[in-house]
Protein backbone atom coordinates (compact mmCIF):
# COMPACT_ATOMS: atom_id res chain seq x y z
CA UNK A 1 0.00 0.00 0.00
CA UNK A 2 1.16 3.52 -0.79
CA UNK A 3 -0.81 6.75 -0.96
CA UNK A 4 1.09 9.92 -1.86
CA UNK A 5 -0.90 11.83 0.78
CA UNK A 6 1.31 10.19 3.42
CA UNK A 7 3.85 12.97 2.81
CA UNK A 8 1.39 15.59 4.10
CA UNK A 9 0.24 13.41 6.98
CA UNK A 10 3.83 12.75 8.03
CA UNK A 11 4.85 16.42 7.97
CA UNK A 12 1.67 17.34 9.88
CA UNK A 13 2.82 14.92 12.62
CA UNK A 14 6.45 16.07 12.59
CA UNK A 15 5.92 19.80 12.11
CA UNK A 16 2.30 20.48 13.11
CA UNK A 17 2.69 24.23 13.76
CA UNK A 18 5.30 24.96 11.09
CA UNK A 19 4.33 27.27 8.20
CA UNK A 20 3.46 25.10 5.20
CA UNK A 21 1.99 27.54 2.66
CA UNK A 22 1.83 31.32 2.61
CA UNK A 23 -0.18 33.39 0.15
CA UNK A 24 -0.15 37.16 0.74
CA UNK A 25 -1.21 37.60 4.38
CA UNK A 26 -2.56 34.06 4.83
CA UNK A 27 -0.34 31.35 6.27
CA UNK A 28 -1.44 27.79 6.97
CA UNK A 29 0.52 25.24 9.02
CA UNK A 30 1.07 21.63 8.04
CA UNK A 31 -1.56 20.48 10.53
CA UNK A 32 -4.08 23.00 9.17
CA UNK A 33 -3.40 21.90 5.60
CA UNK A 34 -3.83 18.25 6.55
CA UNK A 35 -7.06 18.95 8.44
CA UNK A 36 -8.48 20.86 5.44
CA UNK A 37 -7.52 18.01 3.09
CA UNK A 38 -9.27 15.58 5.45
CA UNK A 39 -12.45 17.67 5.35
CA UNK A 40 -12.35 17.72 1.55
CA UNK A 41 -11.81 13.94 1.45
CA UNK A 42 -14.78 13.42 3.77
CA UNK A 43 -16.88 15.82 1.70
CA UNK A 44 -16.04 13.96 -1.51
CA UNK A 45 -16.90 10.62 0.10
CA UNK A 46 -20.28 12.06 1.11
CA UNK A 47 -20.89 12.72 -2.60
CA UNK A 48 -20.00 9.16 -3.57
CA UNK A 49 -16.49 9.93 -4.85
CA UNK A 50 -13.98 7.21 -4.00
CA UNK A 51 -11.30 4.82 -5.14
CA UNK A 52 -10.51 5.10 -8.86
CA UNK A 53 -12.76 8.09 -9.54
CA UNK A 54 -11.26 11.06 -11.37
CA UNK A 55 -11.51 14.58 -9.93
CA UNK A 56 -10.38 17.63 -11.93
CA UNK A 57 -9.02 20.84 -10.46
CA UNK A 58 -8.45 24.32 -11.92
CA UNK A 59 -6.70 26.52 -9.38
CA UNK A 60 -4.08 29.24 -9.25
CA UNK A 61 -1.09 29.03 -6.89
CA UNK A 62 -3.16 29.29 -3.71
CA UNK A 63 -3.33 27.10 -0.57
CA UNK A 64 -6.56 25.70 -2.03
CA UNK A 65 -4.55 23.74 -4.62
CA UNK A 66 -2.63 21.45 -2.22
CA UNK A 67 -5.69 21.16 0.05
CA UNK A 68 -7.87 19.88 -2.79
CA UNK A 69 -5.05 17.82 -4.35
CA UNK A 70 -4.43 15.85 -1.16
CA UNK A 71 -8.13 15.69 -0.29
CA UNK A 72 -8.72 13.91 -3.61
CA UNK A 73 -5.83 11.50 -2.96
CA UNK A 74 -6.97 10.76 0.60
CA UNK A 75 -10.33 9.45 -0.61
CA UNK A 76 -8.55 7.17 -3.09
CA UNK A 77 -9.46 9.18 -6.18
CA UNK A 78 -7.21 10.43 -9.00
CA UNK A 79 -6.28 14.11 -9.42
CA UNK A 80 -6.69 15.67 -12.88
CA UNK A 81 -4.95 19.09 -12.74
CA UNK A 82 -5.96 21.49 -15.50
CA UNK A 83 -4.25 24.62 -16.76
CA UNK A 84 -5.94 27.70 -15.35
CA UNK A 85 -5.74 29.30 -18.81
CA UNK A 86 -8.01 26.79 -20.55
CA UNK A 87 -11.24 28.05 -22.07
CA UNK A 88 -14.61 26.29 -21.78
CA UNK A 89 -14.25 24.15 -24.92
CA UNK A 90 -10.83 22.94 -23.78
CA UNK A 91 -12.06 22.26 -20.23
CA UNK A 92 -14.99 20.28 -21.63
CA UNK A 93 -12.58 18.11 -23.64
CA UNK A 94 -10.43 17.39 -20.57
CA UNK A 95 -13.40 16.59 -18.32
CA UNK A 96 -14.82 14.16 -20.88
CA UNK A 97 -11.51 12.57 -21.84
CA UNK A 98 -10.50 11.96 -18.22
CA UNK A 99 -13.97 10.68 -17.19
CA UNK A 100 -13.95 13.22 -14.35
CA UNK A 101 -16.68 12.56 -11.81
CA UNK A 102 -16.18 15.86 -9.98
CA UNK A 103 -14.53 19.20 -10.73
CA UNK A 104 -13.15 21.97 -8.50
CA UNK A 105 -12.50 25.42 -9.92
CA UNK A 106 -11.21 28.57 -8.29
CA UNK A 107 -13.53 31.54 -8.81
CA UNK A 108 -10.87 33.34 -10.85
CA UNK A 109 -10.47 37.05 -11.54
CA UNK A 110 -12.19 39.58 -13.84
CA UNK A 111 -9.46 38.89 -16.41
CA UNK A 112 -9.60 35.13 -15.86
CA UNK A 113 -13.23 34.07 -15.19
CA UNK A 114 -12.31 30.51 -14.28
CA UNK A 115 -15.53 29.54 -12.50
CA UNK A 116 -17.77 30.83 -15.29
CA UNK A 117 -15.76 29.02 -18.00
CA UNK A 118 -15.54 25.89 -15.85
CA UNK A 119 -19.26 25.83 -15.08
CA UNK A 120 -20.18 26.04 -18.76
CA UNK A 121 -17.84 23.13 -19.52
CA UNK A 122 -19.25 21.16 -16.57
CA UNK A 123 -22.83 21.66 -17.79
CA UNK A 124 -21.87 20.14 -21.16
CA UNK A 125 -20.26 17.08 -19.55
CA UNK A 126 -22.88 14.52 -18.51
CA UNK A 127 -20.33 12.21 -16.92
CA UNK A 128 -19.18 14.88 -14.46
CA UNK A 129 -21.62 14.83 -11.54
CA UNK A 130 -20.30 17.49 -9.15
CA UNK A 131 -18.93 21.01 -9.52
CA UNK A 132 -17.49 23.08 -6.67
CA UNK A 133 -16.28 26.68 -6.73
CA UNK A 134 -13.42 27.76 -4.49
CA UNK A 135 -14.34 31.33 -3.58
CA UNK A 136 -11.86 34.03 -2.55
CA UNK A 137 -12.79 33.45 1.09
CA UNK A 138 -14.13 30.05 2.23
CA UNK A 139 -17.22 31.70 3.73
CA UNK A 140 -18.16 33.66 0.58
CA UNK A 141 -21.41 32.80 -1.16
CA UNK A 142 -21.36 31.01 -4.49
CA UNK A 143 -21.17 33.39 -7.48
CA UNK A 144 -23.43 31.02 -9.45
CA UNK A 145 -26.83 30.27 -7.96
CA UNK A 146 -27.28 26.65 -7.00
CA UNK A 147 -23.59 25.76 -7.41
CA UNK A 148 -21.93 24.60 -4.16
CA UNK A 149 -18.67 26.12 -2.94
CA UNK A 150 -15.60 24.39 -1.60
CA UNK A 151 -16.44 25.96 1.76
CA UNK A 152 -19.93 24.40 1.78
CA UNK A 153 -18.43 21.00 0.88
CA UNK A 154 -16.04 21.24 3.85
CA UNK A 155 -18.62 22.60 6.31
CA UNK A 156 -19.51 20.18 9.10
CA UNK A 157 -16.95 17.66 7.85
CA UNK A 158 -14.59 16.14 10.40
CA UNK A 159 -10.95 17.36 10.24
CA UNK A 160 -9.78 13.77 10.61
CA UNK A 161 -10.14 10.87 8.21
CA UNK A 162 -8.89 7.41 7.41
CA UNK A 163 -6.96 7.62 4.14
CA UNK A 164 -8.13 5.18 1.48
CA UNK A 165 -5.55 2.40 0.98
CA UNK A 166 -4.14 2.56 -2.54
CA UNK A 167 -1.55 0.49 -4.33
CA UNK A 168 1.80 2.04 -5.23
CA UNK A 169 0.84 1.34 -8.86
CA UNK A 170 -2.61 2.93 -8.67
CA UNK A 171 -2.97 6.13 -10.70
CA UNK A 172 -2.57 9.19 -8.45
CA UNK A 173 -2.57 11.91 -11.11
CA UNK A 174 -3.57 12.17 -14.77
CA UNK A 175 -1.63 15.08 -16.18
CA UNK A 176 -2.42 16.28 -19.69
CA UNK A 177 0.34 16.77 -22.19
CA UNK A 178 0.42 17.40 -25.91
CA UNK A 179 1.86 14.84 -28.27
CA UNK A 180 2.74 14.55 -31.92
CA UNK A 181 -0.78 13.76 -33.11
CA UNK A 182 -4.30 14.51 -31.98
CA UNK A 183 -5.40 16.41 -28.91
CA UNK A 184 -3.79 16.49 -25.44
CA UNK A 185 -3.38 13.09 -23.80
CA UNK A 186 -3.52 12.26 -20.09
CA UNK A 187 -0.34 10.68 -18.71
CA UNK A 188 -1.20 8.33 -15.84
CA UNK A 189 1.29 8.80 -13.01
CA UNK A 190 1.24 6.42 -10.07
CA UNK A 191 1.65 7.09 -6.36
CA UNK A 192 5.06 5.45 -6.67
CA UNK A 193 6.10 7.56 -9.71
CA UNK A 194 5.33 10.79 -7.88
CA UNK A 195 6.65 9.75 -4.48
CA UNK A 196 10.07 8.65 -5.76
CA UNK A 197 10.42 11.68 -8.02
CA UNK A 198 9.63 14.04 -5.13
CA UNK A 199 12.20 12.32 -2.92
CA UNK A 200 14.97 12.42 -5.53
CA UNK A 201 14.10 16.08 -6.24
CA UNK A 202 14.85 16.96 -2.61
CA UNK A 203 18.25 15.29 -2.96
CA UNK A 204 19.07 17.20 -6.16
CA UNK A 205 17.98 20.57 -4.77
CA UNK A 206 19.18 19.79 -1.21
CA UNK A 207 15.75 20.71 0.16
CA UNK A 208 15.74 20.89 3.99
CA UNK A 209 13.06 21.61 6.63
CA UNK A 210 14.63 25.00 7.37
CA UNK A 211 14.36 26.13 3.75
CA UNK A 212 11.78 28.54 2.34
CA UNK A 213 10.93 28.14 -1.34
CA UNK A 214 9.12 30.45 -3.72
CA UNK A 215 6.56 28.68 -5.91
CA UNK A 216 5.65 30.81 -8.90
CA UNK A 217 5.71 27.96 -11.42
CA UNK A 218 2.06 26.88 -11.84
CA UNK A 219 1.10 24.06 -9.49
CA UNK A 220 -0.97 22.39 -12.22
CA UNK A 221 2.32 21.82 -14.09
CA UNK A 222 4.28 18.68 -13.19
CA UNK A 223 7.51 20.64 -12.56
CA UNK A 224 6.08 22.68 -9.68
CA UNK A 225 3.81 19.89 -8.49
CA UNK A 226 6.58 17.35 -7.97
CA UNK A 227 9.82 19.30 -7.54
CA UNK A 228 8.41 22.04 -5.31
CA UNK A 229 5.00 21.25 -3.79
CA UNK A 230 5.41 17.53 -3.13
CA UNK A 231 9.14 17.73 -2.45
CA UNK A 232 8.61 20.62 -0.03
CA UNK A 233 5.78 18.88 1.80
CA UNK A 234 7.84 15.69 2.07
CA UNK A 235 10.70 17.62 3.70
CA UNK A 236 8.59 19.97 5.82
CA UNK A 237 9.76 23.04 3.90
CA UNK A 238 7.84 26.34 3.97
CA UNK A 239 6.45 27.46 0.61
CA UNK A 240 5.54 30.99 -0.50
CA UNK A 241 2.95 31.05 -3.29
CA UNK A 242 2.85 33.56 -6.15
CA UNK A 243 0.07 33.00 -8.73
CA UNK A 244 1.68 34.91 -11.58
CA UNK A 245 5.29 35.72 -12.35
CA UNK A 246 6.35 39.34 -12.37
CA UNK A 247 9.99 40.07 -11.64
CA UNK A 248 9.18 42.81 -9.13
CA UNK A 249 6.71 40.65 -7.21
CA UNK A 250 9.11 37.69 -7.19
CA UNK A 251 12.04 39.77 -5.96
CA UNK A 252 9.82 41.36 -3.30
CA UNK A 253 8.86 37.95 -1.91
CA UNK A 254 12.46 36.72 -2.13
CA UNK A 255 13.53 39.63 0.06
CA UNK A 256 10.54 39.56 2.45
CA UNK A 257 10.66 35.81 3.13
CA UNK A 258 14.42 35.19 2.81
CA UNK A 259 13.86 32.68 0.01
CA UNK A 260 16.50 29.95 -0.16
CA UNK A 261 15.15 27.86 -3.09
CA UNK A 262 13.83 29.18 -6.40
CA UNK A 263 12.78 27.13 -9.41
CA UNK A 264 11.75 28.66 -12.69
CA UNK A 265 11.59 28.33 -16.43
CA UNK A 266 14.06 30.31 -18.59
CA UNK A 267 11.68 33.25 -19.11
CA UNK A 268 11.60 33.83 -15.35
CA UNK A 269 15.40 33.95 -15.12
CA UNK A 270 15.35 36.31 -18.10
CA UNK A 271 12.83 38.53 -16.29
CA UNK A 272 14.76 38.59 -12.99
CA UNK A 273 18.02 39.28 -14.78
CA UNK A 274 16.56 42.19 -16.76
CA UNK A 275 14.63 43.82 -13.89
CA UNK A 276 15.63 47.50 -13.89
CA UNK A 277 14.25 48.76 -10.58
CA UNK A 278 16.29 49.55 -7.47
CA UNK A 279 13.71 48.71 -4.79
CA UNK A 280 15.45 45.59 -3.53
CA UNK A 281 18.60 44.59 -1.75
CA UNK A 282 19.97 42.19 -4.36
CA UNK A 283 22.94 41.37 -2.13
CA UNK A 284 20.63 40.20 0.67
CA UNK A 285 18.49 38.22 -1.79
CA UNK A 286 21.53 36.49 -3.28
CA UNK A 287 23.01 35.78 0.17
CA UNK A 288 19.84 33.90 1.12
CA UNK A 289 19.50 31.94 -2.15
CA UNK A 290 21.27 28.59 -1.93
CA UNK A 291 19.79 26.79 -4.96
CA UNK A 292 18.15 27.81 -8.21
CA UNK A 293 16.67 25.24 -10.58
CA UNK A 294 15.71 25.63 -14.23
CA UNK A 295 13.61 23.32 -16.37
CA UNK A 296 10.75 23.29 -18.86
CA UNK A 297 12.94 24.43 -21.76
CA UNK A 298 16.62 24.99 -22.47
CA UNK A 299 18.11 27.90 -20.55
CA UNK A 300 20.39 29.96 -22.83
CA UNK A 301 23.95 29.68 -21.51
CA UNK A 302 24.38 33.48 -21.61
CA UNK A 303 21.31 33.98 -19.40
CA UNK A 304 22.59 31.30 -16.99
CA UNK A 305 26.05 32.86 -16.75
CA UNK A 306 24.75 36.44 -16.37
CA UNK A 307 22.21 35.41 -13.72
CA UNK A 308 24.78 33.47 -11.72
CA UNK A 309 27.14 36.44 -11.84
CA UNK A 310 24.46 38.90 -10.73
CA UNK A 311 22.94 36.77 -7.96
CA UNK A 312 26.02 34.72 -7.02
CA UNK A 313 24.09 31.43 -7.00
CA UNK A 314 24.38 28.26 -9.06
CA UNK A 315 21.52 27.33 -11.40
CA UNK A 316 21.01 23.58 -11.73
CA UNK A 317 19.40 22.64 -15.04
CA UNK A 318 17.61 19.40 -15.81
CA UNK A 319 15.38 17.60 -18.27
CA UNK A 320 12.01 16.05 -17.67
CA UNK A 321 8.58 15.38 -19.10
CA UNK A 322 5.11 14.94 -17.69
CA UNK A 323 5.39 11.27 -18.70
CA UNK A 324 8.48 10.97 -16.47
CA UNK A 325 6.88 12.40 -13.32
CA UNK A 326 8.89 14.59 -14.43
CA UNK A 327 12.64 14.41 -13.70
CA UNK A 328 14.79 12.28 -16.05
CA UNK A 329 18.25 13.89 -15.98
CA UNK A 330 19.79 16.67 -13.92
CA UNK A 331 23.03 18.48 -13.23
CA UNK A 332 23.91 16.99 -9.84
CA UNK A 333 26.20 18.80 -7.41
CA UNK A 334 28.10 15.63 -6.54
CA UNK A 335 28.62 14.66 -10.20
CA UNK A 336 29.39 18.18 -11.36
CA UNK A 337 27.57 20.21 -13.95
CA UNK A 338 28.07 21.55 -17.44
CA UNK A 339 26.27 24.76 -18.48
CA UNK A 340 24.09 24.07 -21.51
CA UNK A 341 23.65 20.40 -20.67
CA UNK A 342 20.71 18.75 -18.92
CA UNK A 343 23.07 16.69 -16.81
CA UNK A 344 23.15 12.98 -16.11
CA UNK A 345 20.39 10.46 -15.29
CA UNK A 346 18.73 10.76 -11.88
CA UNK A 347 18.76 7.93 -9.37
CA UNK A 348 16.98 4.80 -10.58
CA UNK A 349 16.55 5.96 -14.18
CA UNK A 350 18.37 4.63 -17.27
CA UNK A 351 18.80 6.86 -20.31
CA UNK A 352 20.12 6.08 -23.77
CA UNK A 353 20.07 7.57 -27.27
CA UNK A 354 18.84 5.47 -30.17
CA UNK A 355 18.33 5.60 -33.94
CA UNK A 356 15.15 4.88 -35.90
CA UNK A 357 15.63 1.16 -35.29
CA UNK A 358 15.99 1.64 -31.51
CA UNK A 359 19.69 0.80 -31.74
CA UNK A 360 21.96 2.80 -29.44
CA UNK A 361 23.99 5.44 -31.28
CA UNK A 362 27.73 5.99 -30.71
CA UNK A 363 28.79 8.60 -28.13
CA UNK A 364 28.67 12.10 -29.61
CA UNK A 365 26.05 11.28 -32.25
CA UNK A 366 22.45 12.47 -32.27
CA UNK A 367 19.75 10.06 -31.21
CA UNK A 368 16.27 9.99 -29.73
CA UNK A 369 16.40 10.14 -25.94
CA UNK A 370 14.63 7.15 -24.37
CA UNK A 371 14.48 6.14 -20.72
CA UNK A 372 13.13 3.59 -18.28
CA UNK A 373 12.81 3.44 -14.51
CA UNK A 374 10.52 4.17 -11.59
CA UNK A 375 9.51 7.53 -13.08
CA UNK A 376 7.86 6.22 -16.26
CA UNK A 377 4.08 6.68 -16.49
CA UNK A 378 1.69 3.73 -16.71
CA UNK A 379 0.67 5.08 -20.10
CA UNK A 380 -1.68 7.62 -21.63
CA UNK A 381 -5.22 7.24 -20.33
CA UNK A 382 -7.35 5.24 -22.80
CA UNK A 383 -4.68 5.35 -25.54
CA UNK A 384 -3.50 1.71 -26.00
CA UNK A 385 -2.24 2.20 -29.56
CA UNK A 386 -0.18 5.27 -28.68
CA UNK A 387 1.15 3.51 -25.57
CA UNK A 388 2.35 0.56 -27.64
CA UNK A 389 4.41 2.96 -29.73
CA UNK A 390 5.68 5.34 -27.04
CA UNK A 391 6.51 2.61 -24.49
CA UNK A 392 7.83 0.02 -26.92
CA UNK A 393 10.49 -2.32 -25.61
CA UNK A 394 9.92 -1.14 -22.05
CA UNK A 395 11.47 2.27 -22.75
CA UNK A 396 9.66 5.61 -22.95
CA UNK A 397 10.45 7.26 -26.28
CA UNK A 398 10.61 10.99 -25.61
CA UNK A 399 10.64 12.31 -29.18
CA UNK A 400 13.53 14.58 -28.16
CA UNK A 401 16.87 14.38 -29.93
CA UNK A 402 20.02 14.61 -27.82
CA UNK A 403 23.75 13.90 -27.79
CA UNK A 404 25.85 12.45 -24.96
CA UNK A 405 29.40 13.64 -24.35
CA UNK A 406 32.42 11.65 -23.16
CA UNK A 407 31.52 12.33 -19.50
CA UNK A 408 27.95 11.03 -19.82
CA UNK A 409 26.28 14.46 -19.89
CA UNK A 410 23.25 14.85 -22.14
CA UNK A 411 22.48 17.83 -24.37
CA UNK A 412 19.03 18.31 -25.94
CA UNK A 413 19.66 19.50 -29.50
CA UNK A 414 16.35 19.14 -31.31
CA UNK A 415 12.80 17.86 -31.07
CA UNK A 416 11.26 15.30 -33.36
CA UNK A 417 7.96 16.69 -32.19
CA UNK A 418 6.64 19.96 -33.56
CA UNK A 419 5.99 21.03 -29.99
CA UNK A 420 6.50 24.69 -29.19
CA UNK A 421 7.64 25.48 -25.64
CA UNK A 422 6.64 29.05 -24.85
CA UNK A 423 7.83 30.20 -21.45
CA UNK A 424 7.98 26.60 -20.25
CA UNK A 425 4.40 25.86 -21.37
CA UNK A 426 3.83 23.33 -24.13
CA UNK A 427 1.88 24.46 -27.18
CA UNK A 428 0.81 21.89 -29.73
CA UNK A 429 0.70 23.52 -33.19
CA UNK A 430 -2.14 21.43 -34.55
CA UNK A 431 -4.40 22.56 -31.72
CA UNK A 432 -3.81 26.20 -32.72
CA UNK A 433 -4.12 25.38 -36.42
CA UNK A 434 -7.49 23.70 -35.86
CA UNK A 435 -8.83 26.87 -34.27
CA UNK A 436 -7.50 29.31 -36.90
CA UNK A 437 -8.71 27.20 -39.85
CA UNK A 438 -12.28 27.66 -38.59
CA UNK A 439 -12.16 31.37 -39.45
CA UNK A 440 -14.25 32.03 -42.57
CA UNK A 441 -11.39 33.89 -44.32
CA UNK A 442 -8.67 31.29 -43.73
CA UNK A 443 -7.84 28.72 -46.38
CA UNK A 444 -4.70 27.11 -44.95
CA UNK A 445 -2.55 27.57 -41.86
CA UNK A 446 0.68 26.21 -40.42
CA UNK A 447 1.84 27.10 -36.91
CA UNK A 448 5.52 27.06 -35.99
CA UNK A 449 7.76 28.12 -33.14
CA UNK A 450 10.09 31.07 -33.64
CA UNK A 451 13.01 32.10 -31.39
CA UNK A 452 12.18 34.66 -28.72
CA UNK A 453 14.58 36.22 -26.20
CA UNK A 454 12.00 36.37 -23.40
CA UNK A 455 9.93 33.20 -23.89
CA UNK A 456 12.49 30.95 -25.56
CA UNK A 457 10.03 30.32 -28.35
CA UNK A 458 6.96 32.16 -29.51
CA UNK A 459 4.10 31.21 -31.80
CA UNK A 460 3.85 32.18 -35.44
CA UNK A 461 1.00 31.36 -37.81
CA UNK A 462 1.65 31.21 -41.54
CA UNK A 463 -1.73 31.83 -43.14
CA UNK A 464 -3.09 31.52 -46.67
CA UNK A 465 -6.35 33.44 -47.05
CA UNK A 466 -9.30 32.52 -49.23
CA UNK A 467 -9.63 34.43 -52.47
CA UNK A 468 -11.05 37.88 -51.86
CA UNK A 469 -10.67 37.66 -48.05
CA UNK A 470 -9.53 40.80 -46.26
CA UNK A 471 -9.03 39.86 -42.58
CA UNK A 472 -5.96 41.56 -41.08
CA UNK A 473 -3.42 40.30 -38.55
CA UNK A 474 -4.89 42.05 -35.49
CA UNK A 475 -8.43 40.85 -36.22
CA UNK A 476 -7.40 37.23 -36.80
CA UNK A 477 -5.19 37.32 -33.72
CA UNK A 478 -8.04 38.63 -31.53
CA UNK A 479 -10.47 36.09 -32.99
CA UNK A 480 -8.09 33.23 -32.17
CA UNK A 481 -7.36 34.55 -28.67
CA UNK A 482 -11.07 34.41 -27.82
CA UNK A 483 -11.15 30.67 -28.58
CA UNK A 484 -7.97 29.31 -27.07
CA UNK A 485 -5.87 29.63 -23.91
CA UNK A 486 -3.98 32.92 -23.82
CA UNK A 487 -0.52 31.37 -24.04
CA UNK A 488 -1.42 29.50 -27.26
CA UNK A 489 -2.54 32.23 -29.67
CA UNK A 490 -0.02 33.34 -32.33
CA UNK A 491 1.94 36.49 -31.52
CA UNK A 492 2.99 36.74 -35.15
CA UNK A 493 0.81 36.11 -38.22
CA UNK A 494 2.31 36.14 -41.69
CA UNK A 495 0.00 36.07 -44.70
CA UNK A 496 1.39 34.03 -47.59
CA UNK A 497 0.26 33.20 -51.11
CA UNK A 498 1.05 29.50 -50.57
CA UNK A 499 2.72 27.16 -48.07
CA UNK A 500 5.73 25.03 -49.08
CA UNK A 501 4.65 21.44 -49.70
CA UNK A 502 6.35 18.10 -50.17
CA UNK A 503 5.52 15.77 -53.06
CA UNK A 504 2.99 14.02 -50.86
CA UNK A 505 1.25 17.27 -49.96
CA UNK A 506 2.74 17.60 -46.49
CA UNK A 507 3.45 21.17 -45.35
CA UNK A 508 7.21 21.64 -45.00
CA UNK A 509 7.48 23.40 -41.66
CA UNK A 510 11.27 23.25 -41.84
CA UNK A 511 11.08 25.57 -44.84
CA UNK A 512 8.78 27.95 -42.98
CA UNK A 513 11.20 28.10 -40.06
CA UNK A 514 13.98 29.13 -42.44
CA UNK A 515 11.98 32.01 -43.90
Amino acid sequence: MLNLSVILEDSARRYPDKDAFTFMDTTLSFSQMNAAANQIANGLRSKGVGHGDKVAISCLNLPYFPMIYFGILKCGATVVPLSVLLKKDEIEYHLKDSDAKAYFSFIGTPDLPMAAEGYEAFQRTDSCEHYFIATAKPTDASPIEGVPTLGSLMANMAPTTVTEPTSAEDTAVIIYTSGTTGRPKGAELTHSNLMLNAILSTNIVDTQPEDTQLIVLPLFHIFAMTCLMNAGIYKGTSSILLPRFEAEAALGLMQKHSITIFAGVPTMYWGLLNYQGDKFDLEAISNNLKTCVSGGASLPVKVLEDFEKKFNVMILEGYGMSEGAPVVTFNHREVGRKPGSVGTPVWGVEVKLVDDQDQEVPQGEKGELIYRGHNVMKGYYKRPKVNAEVLRGGWLHSGDVAIKDEDGFFYIVDRTKDMIIRGGLNVYPREVEEVIIKHDDVSLVAVIGIPDDQFGEDIKACVVLKEGATVDEATLQAWTKERIAAYKYPRVIEFMDALPMSATGKILKKELRKS
